[in-house]
């Protein structure tokens, strides 16, 4: 099958799934659930796709397809973010409540967060990437137990309330957030478009790329930015979902079966939004929002992360 083939197999695999999710059960109500399920499944289709493309990104420029953005901490920085509210204010102050100050908030203290590390970790040459991975293991720990800590004090009662927050949901996603997350997404993908060209080299590794004349600190640490701001937007809109960028981008790189990152991430992309999609049709359809599509991820996605460390460790 040629890579067109393939795309194109993956794009009617993502239309059927958005297709059923948008008209299953609709009824005569077509005017009022219509309008909300379609700004939920671009609330999918954004996070999908912001997540697939970062996780693409990221490995390429760490040469290891096991590691993942949400390495530098910025999972922790989002669970600090509305523990601390709660514990400081209180479950029910407006910043915890109205989902555009909530999401003002975190979006703007993760990427504060992810410009600090990345001033303080470059302001040096010669600080390697992997340098920056280890102060973000380390202060994604720090902000864990903090944001622990203050679980453990508050109130039982806004303990609950928090643990909405805790796991990715679509229901509490808006329009207005929907389309400013649109905005800051195609920004974000223009900037990308300069270094695009560099992507395949930078897969053969550091020493390669610099020797084919690539100016390799400056385009990681531009790739960087990218994928911390479009790893910011998803976790800000709808929270954490861990395993979904390590899932979709390996199926990519065995369905795509190349090294072009002109068909991985589209593939990526569309196994994304096939994954969310579905999924969310799952927990709504057969598990009736009993639980949440991150579980279900989380559940796959750390089994197939079994899976790729004993394959690796055979290897």
């Amino acid at each position: 099958m040629t890579y067109k083939a393939k795309i194109a197999f993956l794009s009617a695999g993502a239309l059927a799934a958005i297709a059923v999710f948008l008209f299953a059960g609709v009824g005569d109500n077509w005017g009022y659930v219509l309008p909300r399920r379609a700004w939920k499944v671009l609330a999918m289709v954004l996070t999908a796709g912001c997540i697939a493309f970062s996780t693409v990104i990221f490995q390429t420029m760490t040469n290891n397809r096991i590691l993942t953005p949400n390495m530098i901490g910025l999972d922790s920085m989002y669970m600090l973010t509305q523990t601390a509210v709660v514990y400081a204010l209180g479950s029910g102050n407006k910043l915890l409540v109205d989902n555009n100050f909530n999401f003002a908030l975190t979006l703007g203290l993760m990427l504060l967060f992810a410009g600090l590390l990345y001033k303080v970790m470059f302001k040096k040459q010669g600080n390697h990437i992997y340098f920056l991975l280890l102060i973000g293991i380390i202060l994604g720990t720090l902000l864990g137990s903090l944001t622990t800590f203050m679980q453990v004090l508050i109130d039982p009662n806004e303990f609950l309330v928090l643990q909405g927050k805790m796991f990715a949901t679509y229901n509490k996603v808006q329009g207005q957030l929907t389309t400013i997350c649109c905005f800051v997404v195609i920004i974000v993908a223009v900037y990308y478009s300069r270094f695009a060209k560099y992507m395949d080299v930078l897969s053969l590794g550091k020493q390669q790329a610099i020797s084919l004349g690539v100016d390799y600190e400056f385009v990681v640490k531009r790739l960087l930015l990218i994928v911390a701001a479009l790893i910011s937007v998803s976790t800000a809109l709808v929270g954490p979902i861990t395993f979904l960028g390590l899932l979709v981008a390996n199926v990519a790189y065995q369905w795509m079966n190349t090294y072009r990152h002109r068909q991985l991430i589209p593939g990526a992309i569309l196994i994304g939004i096939i994954a969310v999609v579905g999924g969310q049709l799952v927990v709504e359809r057969v598990f009736t929002f009993t639980t949440t599509l991150s579980v279900i991820v989380n559940l796959i996605g750390g089994v197939y992360f079994l899976y790729l460390l004993l394959r690796e460790n055979k290897s």
